[in-house]
């Protein structure tokens, strides 16, 4: 037999929905819980049961959440985690349940579904897995605006924002790693980085724009034994050592130097390597504290330079394709559990995007994540349904042993491949149109803090 076309590849839409309930388990559940808990007692509202409820909300996108709640309690939908507990015990337990909680939760979940995952991304740079330990690029975002407003926020014209995030992304995975939720928009972004890199496993390399080409963040990369690769300031003082290298490179000019960085006040000038490449107007130019050419030549540090964009990609799916630009509640914990949630439905579809695309036999950035969520999201949907309908079968026919049928065989758990593939763009790129109100943004926390 012939190989099959892309029109008659069938795509597998409940993949997600396993790697969900394969890891997103009660023993993870608790064994974070009791890492993390301090003095916090468990309730009704457990950390599981919030970790079902907010992953079910991403994927099935209510228009509120008492909504969600009412029929949760009262077992109207499967997909729903059915908990005996009034919708004010809910608001009440996100309210008071640290946030951390979740952010470890994800962690643990990235990394028991990750754990039996080959690198399916990003298949260009796989020689740099040999010689480090994992290569991830570092951003940071702040959240949509409020759209909803609150009471007490009747009186401010200015836009309001519920926090930033940062994230490192696995290239090799196509996830966030580690998603740092932090509840003031307003909060510098390489010092939250700063503070995360004690978390970051020697030996990894780390991609980023020209905010963290500066000295002193290559120092702190360098006493903890971390790498990285970052986009050239204009602002830092260069001071050349020695030209290591120069030569023709796809159509234009490759120079490698050695160069001592920063001017000496404050933090120590830093050797580190200038690599430019040049092709008429076109300059790409990094800097590197990998002093060996041939731990990472000077070719492979420039074709890791468009894959900075990478990450803002992470951030439009969160945004736009799970619907991280509508926010339920207007807390810090909730809005944390939220953000922390999608994380973990992202994680489960890029592991079932990268699944469907061994099995096809393509690159996993042919699919669609736009295309492929909400077929995901339908087929949770179904697939919750169907079951919900097999155990009331089974109720009504008690001496009756019933097979469950194969939920694989039908229309809803799967869609043709080609159905899902990108997208060539056709025409000029369409610029995004910029919101002038954008410009005159308040942080939640700083309006909650003055208001109190």
């Amino acid at each position: 037999m012939g190989r099959k076309s892309k029109r008659e590849v069938r795509a597998d839409l409940l993949a997600t929905v396993e790697v969900l309930h394969a890891n997103l388990t009660s023993a993870l559940c608790q064994d974070v819980f009791s890492g993390v808990r301090g003095a916090e007692r468990q309730r009704v509202w457990t950390l599981e049961r919030l970790a079902e409820f907010w992953t079910a909300v991403i994927l099935r996108a209510p228009k509120s959440l008492t909504q969600a709640l009412e029929e949760a309690a009262g077992g109207k939908s499967g997909i729903w985690p059915q908990v005996e507990a009034s919708p004010q015990g809910f608001f009440s337990r996100c309210q008071n349940l640290n946030w951390e909680f979740f952010r470890d939760l994800h962690e643990a979940f990235v990394d028991r579904a990750l754990a039996k995952e080959p690198p399916s991304y990003a298949t260009t740079c796989r020689p740099l897995l040999a010689r480090f330990t994992s290569v991830w690029v570092v951003d940071g975002s702040r959240l949509d605006a409020i759209a909803h407003r609150l009471k007490i926020l009747w009186d401010n014209r200015s836009v309001i924002l519920p926090g930033c995030v940062t994230a490192f992304y696995d290239l090799y995975h196509g996830v966030a790693v580690k998603l740092l939720f932090n509840p003031d928009a307003a909060a510098a972004e390489l010092l939250r980085v700063e503070a995360a890199l004690n978390g970051i496993p020697k030996g990894t390399l780390l991609l980023g724009d020209r905010l963290y080409s500066s000295v002193r963040f290559f120092q702190e990369l360098t006493q903890r034994e971390l790498y990285g690769v970052f986009r050239r300031s204009k602002r830092l003082k260069l001071h050349k050592v020695k030209r290591l290298s120069k030569r023709p490179c796809a159509g234009g000019v490759l120079s490698d130097t050695l160069i001592d960085a920063g001017c000496g006040v404050g933090t120590p000038p830093q050797r580190l390597r200038r690599i430019r490449w040049q092709c008429g107007q076109k300059v790409r130019e990094v800097l590197t504290n990998v002093l060996d050419p041939a731990l990472l030549s000077a070719e492979e540090a420039i074709s890791l330079y468009p894959k900075r964009w990478t990450v803002e990609r992470l951030f439009y799916d969160l945004k736009e394709v799970l619907n991280l630009h509508q926010f339920y509640a207007a807390n810090p914990n909730a809005i944390a559990m939220q953000v922390y949630a999608a994380a973990i439905v992202h994680t489960a579809m890029r592991i079932a995007q990268a699944r469907i695309a061994r099995q096809a036999g393509i690159k996993p950035e042919r699919i669609s994540p736009e295309k492929l969520f909400p077929r995901v999201a339908a087929a949770s949907i179904s697939l919750a349904q169907a079951e919900l309908i097999f155990l009331a079968t089974c109720q009504a026919n008690p001496r009756v042993k019933l097979r469950r049928p194969s939920w694989r065989t039908l229309p809803f758990a799967y869609a043709l491949l080609e159905s899902l593939l990108v997208e060539p763009r056709k025409g000029v790129r369409r610029q995004r149109r910029f919101c002038p109100a954008r410009r005159h943004w308040k942080s939640l926390a700083h309006v909650k803090g003055a208001l109190n």
